[in-house]
């Protein structure tokens, strides 16, 4: 990636008629990582993401001994066999929450302590739900850092496994987490949730495919228990990573925004990443979703947008672009059940609130949701607080409206590097 100017002014342009391909999935990427590293024997993953998410997680498991090698769009890795080395440093997962909370977990099976640490956000987000599952299995770990956040050291050593009841009402991470490890305790690993709750369920679900695609047993025994057997390790295979669902939020929100029409190619609709479902609000918002065997395409609506009233709970890393779109329907969008915004790279749901009234909308947060009453869009210089989304998401406005300008343009390559060029060349 290019440096870019800071602030980056966006350019209006419209109405589109682009076609774009994304980057792999970070979300995929980083759980096929973490499981080719477990597994015995060799993986290939192709089309795998280069971001800074995925490099701390390829930087950290070469330091717990495994062999991480390039190939073109992606990864050699050499299996340890659940065999993983304690490494002489502690392993810095910087701002990224699936690095620092599966590999929490994954040090667990190291032959001797691992501390696992991050950067500033990193060590505001809390871990200790994960931890205190973690124990119950036969883990020892202790938080370093102030309230229940990294740093966190993990003695190794080794899973017991056993049932576990896990706090996931803040994040899916931690569940992800302990089922990616569980494969290598010395029993089976069966979890349940407290208050029977379980936030953004279908991430856990993609967690599980990727597991068994590498030969694990694992799975729901009803509708509140997970099962993972121990008897089951991974083995090592040629694995292709599917087109990011969340990064083609992007390209398809661009169109609703600024009119035409925008296709994504090598993007498989049927997918189970939950961002997919994002084309099923842009329809209901008014543009028009069409779908093939590879690829997906949303043309802006003829007429106004329409604001919506919708749960996102299951999709949250979508609301950043809905959340843009929403602020130049004609009606208010209400964004439900995503208190787990204010735990992620940064508080979301604050953040959204100052940047939308910014650009001329009534934004209002609470402790779960977000109401947008859209106003007259107006020029604005949006602060990006360290945040990928923040700036992908808000960069949609300059395509219709003249005068954005994105401070910290860069925090992009979190997950996206390059990023502006795509929307510069729709």
């Amino acid at each position: 990636m290019h440096a870019l100017p800071d602030p980056l002014t966006i350019e209006p342009r419209g109405p589109l008629d682009a076609r774009v391909r994304v980057p792999g999935s970070k979300s995929v990427t980083n759980r096929a990582l973490l499981v080719a590293a477990l597994a015995r024997g060799r993986s290939e993953l192709s089309g795998a993401l280069a971001s800074d998410d995925t490099r701390v997680m390829v930087e950290s498991l070469a330091a717990l001994g495994c062999r991480m090698e390039p190939v073109p769009e992606g990864w050699r890795v050499e299996g340890v066999d659940g065999r993983l080395r304690a490494p002489a440093a502690p392993l810095y997962t910087g701002n990224s929450g699936t690095t620092a909370r599966f590999l929490t977990a994954a040090a667990c099976l190291a032959d001797g302590p691992v501390v696992i640490d991050g950067g500033p956000r990193m060590r505001e987000r809390p871990i200790d739900d994960l931890v205190r599952a973690l124990e119950k299995l036969g883990a020892s770990c202790r938080i370093e850092g102030r309230g229940g956040c990294p740093p966190v050291r993990v003695a190794g050593g080794g899973l017991r496994g056993g049932e576990a009841v896990i706090d996931a009402r803040r994040s899916s991470q931690y569940v992800s987490a302990v089922l990616l490890s569980a494969p290598y305790a010395s029993a089976d690993v069966t979890l349940r949730f407290e208050g029977g709750e379980l936030v953004s369920r279908p991430y856990v679900d993609l967690t599980l495919d990727v597991m068994r695609a590498f030969g694990a047993d694992a799975g729901w025994r009803d509708a509140g228990t997970l099962h993972v057997a121990a008897s089951a390790h991974y083995r090592g295979r040629h694995y292709a990573i599917e087109a990011d669902a969340s990064s083609a939020a992007y390209p398809f929100c661009a169109a609703a925004i600024a009119g035409g029409r925008v296709r994504v190619e090598g993007f498989d609709p049927a997918t189970r990443q939950p961002d997919a479902g994002l084309l099923d609000l842009l329809a209901r918002m008014g543009c028009r979703v069409t779908r093939g065997a590879d690829w997906a395409q949303v043309e802006g609506p003829s007429g106004a947008l329409t604001g919506i009233d919708v749960d996102m709970n299951a999709l949250p890393d979508a609301v950043l672009a809905l959340a843009v779109v929403a602020s130049f329907a004609d009606g208010p969008t209400r964004i439900r059940n995503v208190a787990n915004l204010r735990i992620k790279e940064t508080d979301r749901l604050a953040a959204l609130e100052t940047e939308l009234r910014k650009l001329g909308a009534d934004a209002r947060a609470d402790a779960d949701s977000l109401e947008i009453r859209p106003g007259p869009p107006r020029p604005a210089e949006i602060d990006t607080y360290d945040d990928h989304r923040m700036a992908m998401a808000f960069a949609l406005a300059g395509l219709r409206q003249p005068g954005i300008r994105i401070r910290d343009p860069g925090c992009v390559s979190k997950t996206w590097p390059d990023y502006f060029a795509m929307l510069a060349a729709l």
